[in-house]
């Protein structure tokens, strides 16, 4: 008997996750509804892509009433927690659930599920290259997806027990979750989505359900560096995997030493390969690479694979990605950077002189660290967007008398990509990494960087 056969669910949210839900919910026999608070005609596209299903829909707005005789909500992804019908729906006991929540709990394949503040993407990423070729020539396979790319819901009638999932996780995911995957990692925990969680107290304890979910045959894979992340070793129920440039005296560990990068297990320690022989740039990927070398090692993945993966990978699309070299400077795309630590990781990845760009929409986020490192690396900063007054005033009061680095005051994105080829000198590296998100001129970020690329290409 499938769970939601003749059950009526409701699924809020009909973007990409909540197309995932309504057709694995439709399949399952359910009778669903969609609801969205945006109107038909903009939500053409995505109801043409379910016109195969038999859904109802209720759009512009979610009355309280589609909770009547409902079984389940289901978020879809960014849909927040506050809104008034969840609230009603945990108020009268009914299930709130997302894709990523049915899917653990119906994946019969071992699951990697990967959170973090920082670096989930690339961690992700690196995980899923290192079982494909740890994998090669074997029965089983190797998934990817989650918060990164597709909703696995959409593969999981092709997943065998035998195969290994790739799980990139959100803090808005977790936030519902009552389960976790067998491995998990936690990579560090800074500020970021304050303006969705309103504390950072509450948005760690979103990111903390990733451990606190697991049983005593969980494997918890945390940052040692990140001190917020390292002490909640202790809230581990299973077994623990350190990763980090220092490392514990004892335990599981992949951790830097006099220039290599290092597995330690029960048994042995191997080297994996040089910190100079990375192909990622920045001393933010070698974590990520010692956190996907750390979470492979628990799916026993050969040293030597890991070592290809790390030497060769070169990241991936708005993370740290280098364009091309115009009018003297190297241009580098990290759209990805939507919080200050995530551009400040960028900008210690450079002893070049630089030129940033930063702006978009803030996240009610601390900008005081960023800035204090920012005026001693960079030649010329260039605000844009909803938040360039804010940066301003945050650079200004550093500044003071300074004339380095140039300050320049720009309201659109475009015009802010202008002013870089004019100011820009030959040996620069211009630097996208905005450290705000791009709602205020873009739907994503990838949208922002694929313009940044578009531009830098013409150039």
């Amino acid at each position: 008997m499938k769970r939601w056969d003749k059950k009526r669910v409701v699924v809020i949210g009909i973007a990409r996750q909540g197309k995932a839900l309504a057709r694995y919910l439709t399949n399952e026999g359910a009778m669903v509804v969609m609801s969205d608070i945006q109107t038909e005609e903009k939500l053409g596209p995505a109801i043409a892509e379910l016109a195969d299903l038999e859904l109802s829909y209720v759009l512009g707005e979610h009355p309280i009433e589609l909770l009547d005789g409902t079984e389940a909500l289901f978020l879809s992804g960014g849909v927040p927690t506050h809104l008034p019908i969840v609230q009603e729906a945990k108020a009268r006991d009914i299930p709130v659930l997302n894709d990523a929540q049915v899917f653990i709990e119906n994946c019969p394949a071992e699951v990697i599920g990967i959170t973090g503040s920082a670096g989930k993407t690339t961690t992700t990423t690196l995980v899923y290259e290192m079982l494909k070729l740890g994998l090669e020539g074997s029965e089983k396979h190797a998934w990817l997806g989650g918060n990164i790319g597709r909703p696995l819901l959409e593969d999981l009638e092709g997943i065998n027990a035998r195969d290994v999932v790739v799980m990139e996780l959100s803090s808005f995911q977790l936030e519902l979750m009552t389960v976790s995957p067998r491995i998990a990692a936690l990579l560090n925990l800074t500020p970021d989505h304050l303006d969705r969680h309103g504390s950072m107290e509450v948005y760690s304890e979103a990111k903390r359900q990733i451990i606190a979910s697991q049983d005593e045959n969980g494997i918890a894979v945390l940052g040692y560096d990140d001190p917020r992340t390292w002490t909640l070793r202790d809230q581990a129920r299973g077994g623990v995997i350190s990763f980090g440039y220092g490392a514990p005296d004892t335990g599981n560990a992949a951790f830097v030493d006099d220039g290599n990068l290092v597995l330690r297990t029960e048994d042995q320690i191997q080297n994996i390969c040089r910190v100079e022989d990375l192909a990622l740039r920045g001393p933010h990927n070698v974590l990520n690479i010692l956190a996907a070398c750390a979470l492979s090692s628990a799916v026993h993945i050969a040293v030597e694979d890991m070592a290809t993966v790390a030497k060769n990978f070169q990241g991936v699309p708005h993370r740290l990605e280098f364009i091309r070299m115009a009018l003297g400077a190297a241009w580098y795309n990290d759209s990805i950077a939507t919080t200050p630590d995530r551009a400040l990781a960028a900008v210690r990845a450079f002893e070049e002189p630089l030129v940033v760009l930063l702006g978009g929409r803030d996240k009610d986020l601390p900008w005081d660290a960023f800035a204090e490192q920012v005026i001693t690396r960079a030649r010329a900063i260039i605000l844009f967007g909803e938040a360039r007054h804010m940066l301003q005033e945050v650079f200004q009061t550093r500044l003071k008398d300074k004339d380095v680095p140039e300050l320049h005051l720009i309201e659109t994105f475009e015009q802010a990509f202008q002013t870089a080829t004019e100011v820009v000198q030959s040996g620069d590296v211009v630097l996208l990494s905005p450290g705000c998100t791009s709602y205020d001129e873009f739907p994503n970020f990838e949208a922002r960087g694929v313009r940044f690329i578009e531009m830098v290409s013409a150039l």
